[in-house]
């Protein structure tokens, strides 16, 4: 009787930790869609509050600085705190922050709204995939990390998009009304299904912080950087581009946007693929096809035909470069890896606060026409870096 009532405990723990992690996944969407939303509707938001887009596109960097700076210091605070506890709290700051954004009268005010949320991303990301791990089990925990940063992709391929699209039917403020109501509603899940865990030990910040030490992992953080700032000086543009450069009509980009996101999706696996035959490598390829993506995206973009094309290779070294720059720096750690990841996200926030500033400055002092040559620029250069960080790989501390 007793085994019988064990083996239904430990089945109902697996399927509460299944569920738990299905919901720590569209966490993970709506997380991601909060932080790039603001992308697809850079336009319309710069009309409706009388600024230019360079003046808006600061709303990413913004967000993306606050993730760099807060990052590893709330993470290292927090580690020790009760995962469901942590992640309903987390949900509901999302709640909160959405709805400020969308009632926002002027850019500060919205401004607060970015704020507020970019100081819980990093904790999220920091202590999600070590979780859903836990909650899955060890024999299932690759694949339960694996739905999590899912989350990313499904963000880049619908969440993006449809916020987009949202946008143009009801108003940029709609669109943060419904990630409001979508967070509080996961927050309300996590509350009722996630188990209560055992609180994680806490382990010396100084004792984690070793790993800087490390040349070599400290030029795949440096290279994490560049990577990302090359991404987001032409991305967080993308739908001014679309709109000014191509022709597209308002009503229509966010499906060109979910376009993009969808051949995003083959850079999803793709670069999970390419990471296990050479994290530095695969950076390098990935990188070079952003490059010659984003310049043929600007050269071509007056014939839509030709156009297309760009765009894929555009999505799919953009996506793929996510999964990539993370496990390369997670297995560039000789220890401390939830660290090592949580320094990632802040470092490549880094590159997207950096990028965003770069892309306003070439709109504001040259134009929008010559934003994809200047990213193709960094991204060069983030590949002659990748040359050099190979080479440091022979001192990994043993």
């Amino acid at each position: 009787m007793s085994i019988n009532l064990s083996c239904q405990s430990a089945a109902g723990q697996r399927s509460s930790g299944g569920i738990s992690v299905i919901f720590l996944a569209v966490s993970a969407f709506l997380i991601v869609t909060t932080e790039f939303i603001i992308v697809g509707m850079l336009p319309g938001l710069a009309r409706d509050l009388g600024i230019s887009v360079s003046a808006a596109g600061q709303l990413v960097t913004l967000f993306a600085f606050t993730v760099m700076l807060a990052g590893p210091f709330l993470t290292a605070m927090v580690s020790h705190f009760e995962r469901k506890r942590l992640f309903v709290s987390i949900l509901a700051l999302f709640a909160i922050s959405n709805a400020i954004a969308a009632l926002a009268p002027n850019i500060w005010v919205l401004g607060i709204g970015r704020f507020i949320p970019a100081l819980a991303l990093p904790v999220f990301w920091g202590t999600a995939s070590e979780t859903a791990g836990q909650l899955a089990g060890s024999k299932r925990a690759s694949k339960a990390i694996a739905q999590v940063y899912m989350g990313i992709a499904a963000a880049m391929v619908l969440g993006i998009p449809l916020g987009t699209l949202i946008a143009d039917a009801l108003g940029w403020r709609g669109t943060f009304w419904t990630l409001a109501a979508l967070s509080l509603l996961m927050a309300i899940l996590l509350g009722f299904f996630m188990p209560t865990m055992a609180k994680p030990e806490k382990m010396s910040a100084l004792a984690q912080a070793q790993i800087l030490k490390d040349p070599f992992f400290r030029g795949n953080i440096i290279l994490s950087v560049v990577v990302f700032t090359a991404m987001f000086t032409a991305y967080t543009y993308l739908a001014d581009i679309l709109e000014t450069m191509a022709g597209v009509p308002s009503a229509q980009v966010g499906w060109w946007l979910m376009g993009f996101g969808l051949f995003g999706l083959i850079g999803n696996w793709l670069g999970g693929n390419m990471v296990e035959r050479g994290p530095v490598m695969a950076t390098g390829v990935a990188t070079m096809v952003l490059a010659g993506g984003m310049i043929a995206a600007t050269a071509f973009s007056s014939s839509h035909i030709l156009l297309i094309p760009a765009l894929a290779a555009w999505g799919i070294a953009n996506t793929a470069l996510y999964p990539i720059c993370q496990i390369r720096v997670m297995k560039a750690a000789s220890h401390a890896q939830a660290l090592a990841g949580t320094l990632n996200v802040s470092m490549a926030n880094a590159g997207i606060g950096l990028g965003a500033l770069i892309g306003g400055a070439v709109i504001q002092r040259w134009s929008l026409s010559n934003l994809g040559y200047v990213a193709a620029a960094i991204a060069l250069m983030a590949i002659l870096i990748s040359v050099h960080v190979a080479r440091l790989k022979p001192h990994i501390a043993t």
